[in-house]
């Protein structure tokens, strides 16, 4: 068996070239995608909940809306994201429409077909300069149609967009009534306070905690519906328990009588 075209370097491990992997076979294929990282060490402290929060809300939002709509929309969070010959980058949220979705290691553009369509930056305490900067060069040099970067302690954020496919530099994008319209996700992107809400038209995309309180109060309201009809069919059935009673005496003083209840029309 011939060495494979392509080894990946542990000390700068990057996707290979597009002309290289088109020489690659299937197997040497195969095995770059298996040993391309999907872990990497903290170059930066973590950012705690403030960062981690607003990330597992917007997730769990969006994937929500999709599988409700029954759209084939991939998201992500952190997910090793390798372009062609490029250094690896995760951005916080990612999404990739029209794509099959299941669980994924990384995303390795060549394996895949096609690069992001969306990613989304939360800045806590990390480097502005790269998620606020850099990111915006990068990005649009990359073809990624839309990007966006929320910096939370400023309760700020900005979003960028490819004004065609063609284009390599962005453009920013315009809030609208205080929302910044994202034509990847026929979404808009606002912030109420602290927080990044997503609506839909002019309705919010309710975050999980929303959707939890909602089907509590539904659980709710269904067992008070179903407590008072338990209540009202046992209120009935005392009411029949005790006409049948009732009867029951009466024909018998009918019958002592001489009587025959059963001739009373």
């Amino acid at each position: 068996m011939r060495a494979p075209h392509f080894v990946v370097d542990p000390l700068d491990p990057r996707a290979p070239s597009r002309e290289v992997w088109e020489q690659l076979t299937p197997a040497e294929r195969r095995h770059v995608l298996m040993t391309l990282p999907s872990e990497f060490p903290l170059t930066l402290p973590p950012e705690g909940d403030p960062h981690r929060v607003p990330k597992e809300r917007a997730l769990a939002t969006l994937s929500e809306f999709y599988r409700s709509r029954h759209q084939r929309v991939y998201l992500s969070a952190e997910l090793p994201i390798y372009y062609p010959d490029e250094p690896m980058f995760a951005p916080d949220l990612l999404a990739v429409l029209d794509v099959e979705v299941h669980e994924r290691q990384s995303w390795v553009v060549s394996h895949e077909g096609r690069g992001l369509d969306f990613a989304l930056e939360i800045n806590v305490s990390g480097n502005r300069k790269k998620d606020f900067e850099d990111n915006v060069i990068r990005y649009a040099r990359l073809a990624i149609p839309e990007y966006f970067a929320f910096d939370v302690p400023r309760k700020r954020l900005l979003g960028w967009r490819l004004p065609s496919s063609e284009a390599r530099s962005y453009e920013p994008i315009v809030p609208k009534g205080g929302r910044w319209p994202s034509q990847v996700l026929d979404l808009a992107l606002a912030l109420e306070g602290d927080q990044l809400r997503f609506f839909h038209g002019n309705a919010p995309l309710p975050d999980a905690r929303e959707l939890i309180a909602r089907l509590s109060n539904m659980v709710d309201d269904a067992l008070r519906k179903a407590e008072a009809e338990a209540l009202k069919a046992e209120a009935e059935a005392l009411k029949a328990k005790a006409e049948a009673g009732r009867a029951a005496k009466l024909a018998a003083r009918l019958r002592e009588l001489g009587i025959d209840p059963d001739q009373i029309v």
